[in-house]
């Protein structure tokens, strides 16, 4: 082989050697880039879903950790609110007690043991005995009493004695208003009724209201009587009503 044909030769190995070598080192490695594709891509999508899966549940667990969190703390915020607006809170007033209160301020003291001793123009003299008494809310110059008892003495008439409940007594006036059980007993007689009113002015006393006088003979209900502490006469009246009438039941 002459030497010029060897040369060509040594060229030509040479170029396949290039040739082959590019082909190998491009179209060879893109060809397994290319059927390997779609593993990678399926590994990619499951890598990233499985990152995304995890990184969700980081940040639930972030988020939830951060919610409980907040949840606490506005808990706390919220329970130390309550005891500060406790502290703070003004004590609620007691109306009824307060009330009370008033009521108290308003009417004096129960008076225990009261007596009153009075003496009219004519000489007849007036007493009036109450375990208490207290100053009445309407009119100051009146005393409320209680458990009664009265006499009404003079020099020429025997006494006469009053028992009632209840009892009014006007220090302006003198006058006394008696009312319920009331019982009047003067001499041989004995008055009941509900109410029983004393004008010293006039020295008349008035009984009214399921009125019966009793006496040794007689037992007689009436509307009204009227009663002369004076003379001791006693005026009977029907009543107001038309069918009130005077009934006199005698003894023998």
């Amino acid at each position: 082989m002459s030497p010029k044909s060897a040369i060509q030769l040594i060229i030509l190995i040479i170029i396949f050697i290039i040739i082959g070598g590019v082909y190998f080192k491009y179209f060879s490695k893109e060809k397994i880039t290319v059927d390997q594709t779609p593993q990678q891509i399926e590994k990619e999508i499951n890598t990233n879903s499985q990152d995304d899966i995890k990184n969700k549940d980081e940040n639930d667990v972030l988020n939830s950790t951060e919610k409980d969190k907040s949840n606490k703390e506005k808990i706390e915020t919220n329970k130390i609110d309550f005891e500060n607006s406790k502290e703070k809170k003004p004590e609620k007033k007691n109306t009824k007690q307060n009330e009370n209160q008033k009521k108290d301020n308003e009417i004096p003291n129960i008076v225990k043991d009261v007596e009153y001793l009075t003496t009219d123009k004519n000489g007849n003299k007036y007493k009036i005995l109450a375990t208490s008494g207290r100053t009445n809310q309407i009119d100051k110059n009146i005393l409320d009493l209680d458990n009664v008892k009265g006499e009404i003495t003079s020099k020429e008439r025997s006494t006469i004695y009053i028992v009632s409940d209840f009892a009014e007594y006007n220090s302006s006036t003198l006058g006394s208003k008696f009312y319920k059980n009331v019982v009047i007993n003067y001499e041989d007689k004995q008055i009941t009724c509900d109410n029983f009113d004393i004008n010293m002015d006039t020295n008349i006393a008035i009984a009214y209201n399921n009125v019966v006088v009793t006496d040794p003979k007689s037992t007689m209900k009436a509307g009204k009587i009227a009663l002369n502490i004076e003379t001791k006469e006693i005026d009977i009246n029907p009543g107001i009503g038309e069918t009130e009438k005077i009934i006199i039941n005698t003894k023998q």
